[in-house]
């Protein structure tokens, strides 16, 4: 049996690297980490004691073109304020799906990166 400690790490294609890294370091302020010189280009983030590693694919069939769709293959990170965390998406000019009284038992909004992956927010309700 597989005894699992946690998740380590989610791993996101991206077509332009710096674009991604704007957003991800510059607009939604995740700490970068070292990352080992690998063949391919990429940046590794910091998001509590997990990570996010994003890898440059130009061209990837596995890249989505549509719109929010909280659905959708997704990650979520869990955020302390959920009015706090729309304020900054608001002053950022992120657009959003808002879901404060979400039937999932908290509050979540949902964005997307300049490759169109899709991340949720959530918070306790009324945070």
């Amino acid at each position: 049996m597989i005894q699992f400690e946690g998740l380590h790490h989610v791993s996101l294609a991206v077509r332009d690297l710096e674009k991604a890294k704007f957003f991800y370091s510059d607009v939604l302020k995740f700490r970068e980490l070292p990352r080992p010189p690998f063949d391919s280009k990429g940046v590794w983030y910091a998001v509590g004691n997990q990570q996010l590693h994003l890898l440059e694919h130009p061209v990837s069939d596995t890249l989505r073109e549509r719109g929010i769709d909280t659905t959708d293959g997704h990650f979520s990170i869990w955020v302390k304020s959920y009015r706090e965390t729309k304020e900054w998406l608001d002053r950022m000019n992120v657009e959003y799906v808002a879901k404060p009284d979400s039937i999932a038992g908290f509050a979540q909004i949902f964005v997307l990166d300049p490759d169109r992956n899709i991340i949720e927010f959530g918070a306790e309700y009324g945070s």
